[in-house]
């Protein structure tokens, strides 16, 4: 039986690069994308799980991390809660967590004393950091590997993800 190689080398096949297309759409498949996004969250979970373990606090607290590390502005507890997709109940205990291990700090800075903002504290945001540090330089050598046009498509492709997965929500919710 003649392996796949060899079948796309044949001097006979009338389209020789008809087995490399083959080849190339399989590899971006969904099937392929699938693997390779579970692949890519699993890895960042370990990552993230690691970090809740070290400061005694759930994969949950530490997603409410990021969000809060990501926002154009200031958070609010209501903002966060929807963001996560969680229970009044559950932001509060999440942001007690967080709070009593000195990661965040609630603030009322508003007019509306009744407006709470919460923030990254620095000391725990650089914990943070060292922390993914390894993540960032693994980000750092991959991204030299494409040039800047590749980059901007990875980039376009992942952020349309998010946007339509945020979109995406469980039946109840």
């Amino acid at each position: 039986m003649a392996r796949r190689d060899d079948r796309d080398d044949r001097t006979d096949d009338p389209d020789p690069d008809a087995g490399r297309e083959r080849d190339q759409a399989a590899a971006t498949d969904l099937h392929a994308f699938a693997v390779e996004l579970r692949r890519l969250n699993g890895e960042i979970n370990r990552l993230v799980h690691a970090f809740a373990g070290e400061h005694g606090l759930h994969a949950t607290d530490v997603l409410a991390l990021a969000a809060i590390l990501d926002a154009s502005e200031p958070l609010t507890p209501g903002r966060l809660r929807e963001h996560l997709g969680l229970t009044s109940g559950a932001v509060t205990a999440c942001l007690d967590r967080l709070e009593r291990a000195g990661h965040i700090r609630r603030v009322r800075e508003s007019p509306d004393r009744r407006v709470v903002h919460l923030h990254y504290v620095p000391d725990a945001r650089s914990a943070a950091r060292a922390h993914f540090r390894p993540l960032a330089d693994v980000t750092a050598s991959v991204r030299s590997g494409f040039s800047e046009d590749e980059l901007s498509v990875v980039l376009r492709f992942l952020a349309t993800m998010n946007e339509r997965l945020s979109a995406v929500r469980s039946p109840g919710r």
